[in-house]
């Protein structure tokens, strides 16, 4: 089963300073400091994952992980801001205030690269047991996450062959990939969001397993199907998302009602995918803003094209039904999906006294994005919209007044 890691060892290809991009001034400085302080302890500790692959793109990582030799109990005694979590392997989050650097303990599978090596490990620590900088390796994902960044010397070291996917811009497995996504299935929408977000084309041989297997994401846990869904959106890049979540047949397993809708409303040109471009611009907007757009409004326009497939009564709850019961989702965002969807009904008309009610809604932002996404999108009118929008802004209208919500 593990065949991809039964090879012989090899010595990684170190990029020095001068042949890569990464400064210290974009690491984060309570990273730098973990980095350092196990170095000086005679530690191997390397920034690790897509941190590193962000910032030889000139990104601004979301977050700052460590590799290292150390062991749990031993970061513990190194860090007194240092929390271990976790039952099947151990991980130490190191706290400065609000903000957490993970690090964790180089790993290896039970099958390790090189020669292979029978472990009489017993219980729930079988698959995850503590290894070295080049079995760490091996174990991740893809290519472009398998890089690590050497605070002693500034180098870059390369198991996997990450720097020249990078450089061509290749999301690529590590390992077989009819191997890998059967381990584990979401690993294939991890393909998915990263291929979108970075803009990298997904390697041949990586896609063709995915259209294989794909079906194998119904074994995957729902809490972490649901959370990689939504993780979807966050970039602004959820067209290209869902278009290969569709094409791979991953989204026919998640959501076949949707699946079928995009089919009968155009495939390729499904109005499905300018709903999701409108609300990428706003993602993006918001994003710039600091502000993060709500899962109820990413999950009701994700679901709207169903709208053009089932136009009776009631068909709002039971297009969001049938999502709460695929995947799980929060019943804030299913409750919220709900009301923007079947609050076109009152702002496809401008507003009077009777209806302006809607205004003191805790919800009433979403629902003014939600229909002007919509109607965007279906090249409409947006003068009733911008009537609702100016009243509320003339009432002046914030979080301040949640007490006045009256339905």
């Amino acid at each position: 089963m593990f065949g991809f890691l039964k090879r012989k060892a090899k010595r990684p290809v170190v990029y020095r300073r001068q042949d890569h991009c990464i400064s210290r001034k974009n690491i984060d400085p309570d990273a730098l400091k973990v980095l350092y302080r196990l170095s000086s302890l005679g530690y191997t500790a390397y920034l690790v994952g897509g941190g590193v692959r962000d910032l030889l793109m000139g990104r601004t990582p979301k977050d700052f992980d460590v590799g290292t030799s150390a062991k749990p109990n031993e970061l513990k005694k190194v860090f007194r801001n240092c929390y271990l979590i976790g039952r099947r392997f151990r991980l130490a989050q190191i706290r400065f205030g609000g903000k957490v650097i993970e690090t964790a303990t180089f790993r290896q599978n039970s099958q390790t690269v090189g020669e292979i090596i029978e472990h009489a490990v017993e219980g729930p620590m079988e698959d995850n047991t503590f290894g070295t900088p080049e079995t760490d390796a091996y174990r991740r994902d893809f290519t472009v996450n398998g890089l690590f960044y050497d605070i002693k010397d500034f180098s870059v070291i390369d198991w996997v062959g990450g720097m020249k996917d990078l450089k061509d811009r290749v999301i690529r497995s590590i390992g077989d990939p009819n191997v890998r996504f059967q381990e584990d299935p979401v690993r294939m929408m991890r393909a998915i969001k990263f291929s979108s977000r970075l803009g990298f084309s997904i390697e041949p041989k990586t896609m063709a397993a995915m259209k294989r297997h794909h079906a194998c994401i119904l074994t995957a846990s729902q809490p972490r199907v649901c959370e990689e869904v939504f993780r979807l959106f966050t970039y602004g890049h959820s067209e290209e998302a869902f278009r290969l979540m569709w094409q791979t047949g991953l989204l026919g397993d998640l959501l076949p009602g949707l699946s079928e809708a995009i089919g009968k409303t155009g495939g390729e040109k499904s109005p499905e995918w300018a709903y999701l471009r409108v609300l990428d611009s706003l993602e993006q907007l918001r994003a710039k803003e600091g502000i993060e757009v709500s899962n109820g409004l990413r999950a009701a326009v994700l679901m709207t094209v169903l709208l053009k497939v089932d136009k009776t009564d009631g068909a709002s709850r039971r297009v969001m039904q049938m999502m709460l019961s695929a995947l799980k989702i929060p019943k804030t965002a299913y409750f919220t999906a709900v009301l923007l969807m079947e609050s076109r009904v009152r702002l496809c008309k401008a507003p009077n006294k009777a209806r302006a009610r809607f205004i003191y809604n805790r919800d009433f932002p979403d629902a003014l994005d939600y229909n002007r996404i919509v109607v965007r999108a279906e090249g409409g009118d947006e003068s009733a919209i911008n009537e609702w929008a100016d009243l509320y802004e003339q009432k002046g209208i914030n979080n301040e007044c949640d007490e006045l919500v009256q339905g």
